[in-house]
């Protein structure tokens, strides 16, 4: 590559310089305008001397007079670029050389990496207006981006972050192009994924055969890929489309024909699709949008953002139609915003005139508002990013692919998003946020952590910061197993840390556990229990110090025991060191592992059974179950054949939703849990009388807690409330409030006997903002500090973090 070298305007004459200084900036300073920025802010105060990439950051020697060297050091991190984020400024006095001008230098590759790549952005304002200017000469480029948005993390193949170190580089910049990328005062300067129509890359439309699916989709003849492919949305096709990190499938959601078929193509059950919309204000008639909400709907990361559905929509003739297939049963929908110059175009500029007319009973005459937007991959795998692949895999799934020619490096799903509590709440960090690093509170030696098989996430981490990866997937297949191994090593490469130690979960038959061991290479292996990898991500990203324990409650689906049993209704005093299994949730028998899990009537007859209380006809789950497999079920559970006991509060929720008759059948995982969440909201502010676990000291030498919650109470009246004719809303929302009240009676317990006034909530089921909400205003009521997770999800995907903090901290006090 090239790299443009521009003069300031007047030198400053060698005799009138005060000095010169060398100044690093490290952070997120690379691909988001530094060096330009740095060239222009030099050029205004007539400072001369020259500014580059390293590993460590953007590195500038500037010489001029005391005003105009402290007016640099002030304003390099106030005025700094909107995509930057400066971490770290070290000045060091140098000597004066006598410049006459200001360049910027070739990047130089020597030395270890330490410079943070910065995620993926949304289009800014300024491209979006080129982009729907006819005059500007990237009018409808569906590449168009400059050095404050578009693809960063998504292409980057090595750092420091030049365009020969991107997918970009592929793509020889045209005059036009080329002039702009040289220019200090024009906003493409040193931009680089800059292109336009002349230099690429290009779209292209293939069409499957309707008449024989199984033969290669053909190049559709239409001069504009996008009219031709928002012309097939219009008309009830799937469209496969390749974003910044991977394919989506998308359809019109106002097209019962068309989401539903994606659906059953899709094999996604009941899963709520995510929607893109053309604005927020398109959906306001069908969710509650927030100030908070619209915030990040509409800035600079684009997330899918769920929002609380409401439950009559507002009536509005002019508003978009959604399709009840989009989000059957689920109290939110998740919604996000254009974020690439292709997203706009496929949704329709303004003005513009529709594809073609919507056929009778389908669609919007306007083409579609609302599009489904989900990723573009068979159920259990990863999302696709390469486009002979994608005809492949995807070949069952969609019509058309609407595809480009730039290569993406690695995969990268949408991020998901909600508010809580006025803050955000991750459900999936992915695009857009990864890979910003999460400062550590203690510092660590170089570690990789390889997460859990739900939900995966790795990690890696050196002295105080840790990457976490873009989202992965359920590594239960071999295609996401392969993209954990690309991703591991894409991590590495940005940023540049080599792990001497590695972490993982203790489940012996996790497959990312198993990954771990077979890539130590003479490293230490730490094994961190599930849960305490919990509370530690929590205790981190709050950036708690050493020595300060916190009440860790830890409620999930599934975790693996210190006993072997399945954790997840747990209690735990513990601290970055270790931890102490304080409470837990009763045991009950887990009868069939998976299977039960699919069918939350098993896992009801099971706590049933625990409980003492009888598989009469009349309870839901009992009806729910046939009557050969409720025979097989009762031996089962008498025998203690395959019957691990667990602890699980995840497995209550769906015991809980299937007693109350409200989900006997999970397609898709938490789809109880979040049906009985969904029952809760609707029950209105007055639930009457309570229900109360039962709390009592656990036996000596059994699970080693002190306490056990007793889930029988709340069954029996749970079954005393059916019998009466109790709505299912109003069992939900007294489970939801006995639930919150455990964790307060819990806690209050555990301050009692070990002085403790931090309560971190973490874990799956805090995803449930009615139970995180409704639990951290009792504790604070009670004057406990809670810690609720904001930098990373609650669920298995920040688990990585977790367990590199533990493990990093105990592979290095053995070393010492």
């Amino acid at each position: 590559m090239t790299t443009g070298q521009a003069e300031a305007g007047p030198a400053t004459a060698p005799d009138a310089a005060a000095g010169r200084r060398r100044i690093t900036v490290r952070g997120v300073v690379q691909g988001v305008g530094f060096r330009p920025f740095v060239h222009t802010l030099a050029t205004e105060l007539g400072l001369t001397g020259h500014v580059t990439n390293t590993g460590e950051g953007v590195v500038t020697e500037v010489e001029g007079t005391a005003a105009a060297l402290a007016s640099f050091g002030r304003r390099i991190s106030t005025d700094a670029p909107p995509l930057a984020v400066v971490e770290a400024v070290d000045t060091e006095d140098v000597a004066v050389t006598g410049d006459t001008g200001f360049h910027i230098l070739p990047s130089r590759t020597d030395g270890l990496c330490r410079t943070l790549v910065s995620p993926d952005a949304a289009t800014c304002e300024a491209c979006l207006a080129e982009l729907t200017d006819p005059a500007d000469r990237r009018h409808r480029h569906p590449f168009l981006t400059c050095t404050h948005c578009g693809p960063r993390f998504t292409i980057v193949t090595g750092v420091p972050y030049d365009r020969a170190l991107t997918t970009m580089d592929r793509f020889p910049m045209c005059p036009r192009c080329a002039r702009e990328y040289a220019d200090p005062a024009d906003r493409r300067f040193h931009a680089q994924p800059l292109s336009c129509h002349d230099c690429g890359p290009r779209l292209r439309l293939l069409t499957a055969d309707p008449a024989d699916r199984t033969r290669p989709p053909r190049p559709a003849p239409g001069p504009d890929p996008v009219a031709d492919a928002r012309r097939l949305l219009a008309a009830g096709a799937i469209v496969a489309v390749k974003g910044l990190g991977g394919y989506h499938l998308v359809c019109d959601a106002s097209d019962d024909t068309a989401v539903a078929l994606l659906r059953r193509r899709k094999a996604r059950g009941d899963k709520p699709f995510a929607l893109m919309a053309r604005h927020a204000d398109d959906v306001t008639h069908l969710v509650r949008v927030r100030d908070e909400e619209r915030a990040l709907l509409t800035g600079p990361v684009r997330p899918i953002v769920l929002l609380r559905r409401r439950q009559v929509p507002a009536p509005d003739p002019d508003a978009p139609v959604l399709s009840d297939a989009v989000a059957p049963g689920s109290p939110d929908l998740g919604v996000m915003l254009p974020y690439t110059p292709l997203h706009h175009l496929l949704l329709g500029l303004p003005g513009e005139p529709p594809p073609l007319p919507a056929p009778p009973g389908r669609g919007d005459p306007q083409g579609p508002r609302l599009l489904v937007m989900t990723s573009g991959n068979v159920a259990g795998e990863p999302i696709v990013t390469d486009d002979d692949e994608a005809v492949r895999r995807l070949a069952p799934l969609a019509d058309a692919w609407l595809t480009h020619d730039r290569p993406i490096r690695i995969p990268c799903d949408d991020s998901v998003v909600r508010i809580s509590d006025g803050e955000p709440l991750f459900l999936r960090r992915s695009r857009g946020y990864a890979p910003l690093p999460v400062p550590l509170p203690v510092p660590v030696r170089p570690a990789l952590a390889t997460g859990g098989d739900l939900k995966n996430v790795l990690c890696v981490a050196e002295g105080d910061r840790a990457w976490l990866s873009a989202h992965i997937g359920d590594m239960d297949d071999l295609a996401t197993q392969l993209a954990f191994e690309e991703a591991e090593a894409h991590l590495e490469t940005v940023t540049g840390v080599r792990p001497q130690v590695l972490a993982a979960d203790r489940h012996p038959g996790y497959r990312s556990g198993q990954w771990a061991q077979r890539h130590t290479e003479g490293r230490p292996l730490v094994r961190v229990q599930h849960h305490h990898a919990h509370i530690a991500a929590a205790m981190a990203e709050h950036g708690l110090p050493d020595g300060h324990p916190v009440i860790g409650v830890a409620f999930d689906g599934t975790g693996y025991g210190d006993d072997h049993a399945v954790w997840g209704g747990e209690i735990l005093l513990a601290d970055y060191d270790g931890y102490r299994r304080f409470g837990q949730l009763a045991y009950v028998p887990l009868p069939g592992g998976d299977t039960t899990v699919r069918r939350p009537y098993r896992m009801a007859l099971a706590h049933l059974r625990a409980a003492g209380l009888d598989w009469a006809a009349d309870l839901p789950p009992v009806a729910a179950c046939p009557p050969q497999e409720r025979q097989l079920l009762a031996r089962q559970l008498e025998r203690h054949l395959n019957c691990v006991p667990t602890s699980s509060m995840g497995r209550l929720f769906d015991a809980v939703s299937s007693l109350a008759g409200i989900c006997q059948h999970a397609g898709f995982e938490a789809q109880a849990a979040v049906a009985l969440e969904a029952a809760a909201l609707t029950a209105g502010e007055d639930h009457g009388p309570g229900y109360a676990f039962g709390l009592r000291a656990a036996p000596l030498g059994t699970t080693g807690a002190d306490t056990v919650a007793d889930p029988a109470p709340v069954l029996a009246a749970v079954v005393a409330d059916l019998r009466a004719g109790t709505a299912p809303a109003l069992i939900a929302a007294r489970f939801h409030t006995a639930v919150a009240d455990l964790v307060r009676r819990g806690c209050a317990l555990a301050r009692e006997r070990a002085g403790l006034t931090t309560v971190a909530l973490t874990g799956g089921v805090f995803a449930n903002t009615l139970l995180a909400e409704a639990a951290a205003r009792l504790l604070r009521q009670d004057g406990f500090t809670v810690l609720r997770h904001r930098r990373v999800p609650p669920n298995d995907g920040g688990l990585a973090l977790g367990q590199i903090v533990v493990a990093a901290r105990t592979a290095g006090a053995a070393a010492r």
